[in-house]
């Protein structure tokens, strides 16, 4: 960790007259253009697409005098000052390549919502990782308000930065999840404490590189105030703290696991404890919570737990309020959620399990599955995963468009694991693939939809995709 203190780059902005260009409309476009234009900046929007919603909310920001070009988001504007993107764009679009050889900034919508904090705002503890974001992100507000701090789950998570920091509620705290999309656009976001949960390939076509992809994670720790939080099991989150410069006296905080060693958080017996935010770290240790406080109990889910409880005492939160905190939360729809038991055997719903990191930590929750497979694989390969899991797995169903790159897998590494391979990519798949996982499966088995793909060749989304499951699993069950 670097050491001295940081300056923040997030001084007033004055946007009266200035030439700003917000890149993309949909969730966050259409916000930053309202917020910025009712600052006296001069806005253009450019989007790519030209269907019907994107004319649809063209016409609603051209009614207050915002410029729109559809069809057009290659060319920058003449006169532009500033461009405010959206997340989804990536960095090597034509328009950025522009900006940058014209000295233009660009900013996410997460900047924009930092620039804009009152001065009185509420601090940032501020979560990424390529998973379990969400799930610790809502574990944090959890505890948070189980100690008495007015606080929000707000970012990546759905609820808008701007709509929070430009609100008339007031907070002690914000929870905040970030993309890797939004850090690589925040320049001048410095929290109170950060973590990054895990890394593993993710991303790969938006950011070119693991390098890249790991860069821009990392970015959250730049100038922490208080702690770093790492993942003592995922050594590339503790390089990613080596090489943040922060405030004086910002600290390393690892969670385990196993039984932590100073300045970590880890689990005893069963416990829950802390060895990082205690008077005499070398000796001591505060008992936070028990394992079976954590629903639901999967080893993933109480690194999740451990991360969240690191950032709420970072920021002081007594220990009775972690395990309140974590006693209150319950899980999101499609996080390993549990279906319902037929015959002895469990059907369990990740269909948010999207990608490979997420779907080995789901399987390793199991002793003995029958795994539902398959979907969109974004560029993934699915060798390790495959290797890691093998002797978990009675059988495998397989369904979506690279569905065959997982066979080949299992060919490879789990050649004696039966596979069934639905040749199909229709939504009514899912109802064959379970009543095949059902066949195979005995009792004290568990069928687990965790695809390790994401759903958008089959589904609308990886809620939709787990509807269906649920679905599938009660029709069996009637």
């Amino acid at each position: 960790m670097g050491s001295g203190q940081v300056t923040s780059t997030s001084e007033p902005f004055d946007f009266q007259g200035r030439h700003v260009v917000v890149a993309g409309l949909g969730v966050s476009g259409v916000p930053a253009a309202k917020v910025l234009h009712a600052r006296g900046a001069v806005v253009t929007v450019v989007n790519d697409g030209d269907d019907a919603r994107a004319r649809e909310q063209a016409a609603v920001l051209e009614a207050l005098g915002i410029t729109v070009r559809l069809g057009d988001g290659a060319t920058l504007p003449e006169g532009t000052e500033l461009i405010v993107t959206t997340p989804g764009w990536k960095p090597d679009k034509p328009l950025f390549l522009a900006a940058q050889r014209a000295g233009v900034p660009v900013w996410g919508d997460v900047e924009l919502a930092w620039r804009l904090r009152g001065p009185d705002a509420a601090p940032w503890l501020a979560v990424t990782g390529t998973n379990g974001k969400t799930t610790t992100v809502r574990m944090l507000a959890s505890i948070l308000t189980a100690a008495g701090l007015r606080t929000a789950a707000v970012g990546n998570i759905g609820v808008s930065l701007l709509d929070v920091v430009l609100g008339e509620e007031q907070y002690d705290v914000l929870a905040v999840e970030l993309s890797s999309y939004q850090l690589h656009w925040s320049p001048s976001l410095r929290a109170h404490s950060a973590t990054v949960l895990n890394l593993a390939p993710d991303h790969l076509d938006w950011h070119g590189s693991m390098e890249a992809y790991a860069r821009d994670k990392g970015r959250i720790f730049e100038g922490n105030q208080v702690a770093c939080v790492y993942n003592v099991e995922d050594k590339a989150t503790e390089d990613l703290v080596r090489e943040a410069d922060v405030e004086e006296g910002c600290r390393a905080v690892g969670f385990t696991l196993g039984t932590p060693a100073p300045s970590q958080l880890g689990v005893v017996e069963g416990i829950l404890v802390d060895r990082a935010f205690v008077e005499n770290r070398q000796k001591n240790a505060q008992e936070l919570a028990e394992v079976t406080d954590v629903r639901p109990p999967a080893p993933h889910n109480i690194a999740n737990a451990l991360a969240a409880a690191a950032l709420a005492r970072a920021f002081g939160v007594p220990a009775s309020a972690v395990r309140d905190g974590l006693r209150a939360f319950r899980p999101d729809a499609h996080r390993i959620e549990h279906v319902a038991d037929l015959d002895g055997v469990g059907y369990v719903d990740d269909s948010k399990a999207t990608n490979t990191h997420a779907a080995e930590a789901s399987l390793a929750a199991y002793e003995s599955i029958v795994w539902i497979a398959g979907g969109l694989a974004k560029g993934a390969t699915f060798d390790e995963l495959v290797a890691r899991s093998a002797k978990r797995l009675r059988a495998v169903v397989l369904i979506g468009a690279d569905r065959g790159l997982i066979r080949d897998a299992l060919v490879r590494h789990a050649p004696e694991v039966p596979v069934v391979d639905l040749d199909r990519t229709d939504t009514g798949a899912m109802l064959q693939a379970v009543t095949e996982a059902k066949r195979l499966a005995v009792a004290g088995d568990t069928v687990l939809l965790a695809p390790a793909c994401a759903s958008m060749d089959m589904f609308t989304n990886y809620n939709q995709r787990g509807d269906a499951f649920a679905a599938a699993v009660r029709e069996l069950g009637a």
